[in-house]
């Protein structure tokens, strides 16, 4: 196995780094990285230990979808805790869990990743992970026991599907009525860092994905895409009746329990799943969201290469879409297809992203 080093970035950005190489699930070399080394360091893969308080760290139900759709979930089930505009946060998730239980999901400004990065540079070295100190800790066998670690100033706390760093003053406010145990020694913590290194439970680096599309929406997208998901167990409703009764009653038992948890205002109504419906449909396009979801995929079948990127069911606006696609005509090609279908396809933005052209389009009634 190739040598990682691992550095833990100082909570002051004038400090020098701690830095270990590991090698063969142990350490080669310990020592510290200067800033502004006259030559740089030996290249190799590289993981960074972020300070935890900067992190806001969950374990989110997140409903079925890609990780766009599930960041943006995250985002907006979290939006009254962060203070931040969404353009300015990034989210990363953790490892896909075993079904029912929930995601590990981080939240970290994205201002605060460029200086991460920043800091590194000044090291000479360039990070491909980022994971935040607390993150490393194990996690203990009871829900009663919190695991605790000082790193520089702050105190992590790591328990069953929790994780926070903290001032030693809040410790105790935080802990409640569960045990906190101290007794992780030096050689634990450093087990705990080699294991964090070979296989970060979380990489906040991975945020950066899709921030194009994220910066440019910001809370708008984070609710949208919520709301889609929200949408879907519907369409899915509606496909399976036809094919399978009691695979549509399973279909509609998420459906509610969803719209319990993203729309309670819903929920309370005699029919959600109706009233969900009546929603949806008194948006633009008047035909419904069914039909105008279906007449777009066929149009993107008959574009080579052409994906659907994104779909926002908003009540007020209608439907949105972001389609990537290899050429510019393309759009052209995909309203004709809406338009024999009685849609009218508007685009709003284009823009170029890697060689592959990202249109924003708007879709309604023809009238």
């Amino acid at each position: 196995m190739k040598p990682i080093r691992l550095i833990l970035i100082p909570a002051l950005g004038s400090e020098p780094a701690p830095c270990l190489v590991i090698a063969g699930g142990g350490v080669r070399e310990r020592g510290l990285l200067d800033l502004h080394p006259v030559e740089r360091p030996e290249p190799m893969h590289t993981v960074a230990i972020v300070p935890g308080p900067e992190v806001t760290i969950r374990w989110l139900d997140l409903p079925a979808g890609g990780q766009a759709q599930q960041r943006a979930a995250a985002l907006w089930m979290l939006k009254e805790e962060l203070a931040v505009p969404a353009d300015r946060l990034a989210v990363a998730l953790g490892p896909v869990p075993a079904a029912g239980q929930p995601r590990l999901v981080a939240v970290v400004g994205q201002p605060l990743i460029e200086a991460w990065g920043d800091y590194l540079e000044a090291l000479g070295v360039r990070a491909e992970a980022m994971v935040p100190d607390v993150l490393t800790l194990p996690e203990p066998d009871r829900d009663e026991v919190l695991n605790a670690v000082v790193f520089g100033t702050a105190t992590a706390l790591r328990g069953r599907g929790f994780a926070a760093s903290v001032q030693p003053d809040l410790v105790g406010l935080l802990a409640g009525s569960r045990r906190v145990d101290a007794s992780l020694d030096a050689t634990d913590v450093e087990r705990a860092l080699i294991g964090a290194a070979l296989s970060p439970p979380v990489n906040l680096l991975t945020s950066q994905d899709r921030s194009r599309g994220t910066a440019r929406r910001g809370w708008a997208l984070a609710m949208a895409m919520a709301g889609l998901l929200v949408v879907s167990p519907l369409v899915l409703v509606a496909a399976a009746a036809a094919r399978d009764e009691a695979s549509a009653r399973a279909d509609t038992n998420r459906a509610l329990a969803e719209i319990a948890r993203v729309a309670p205002d819903l929920a309370a109504r005699p029919d959600p799943l109706e009233a969900l419906r009546q929603r949806v449909m008194a948006a633009p396009p008047s035909g419904g969201v069914v039909g105008a979801t279906a007449a777009l995929f066929a149009a993107l079948e008959g574009v080579e290469g052409a994906e659907l990127d994104l779909l926002i069911v908003d009540p007020a606006s209608g439907m949105k879409a972001s389609v990537s696609h290899p050429d510019y005509r393309d759009t052209q090609a995909i309203a004709r297809a809406m338009r024999a279908n009685g849609l009218d396809v508007t685009e709003t933005a284009a823009i170029d992203d890697g060689g592959r052209i990202v249109s924003d389009i708007t879709i309604r009634s023809a009238r």
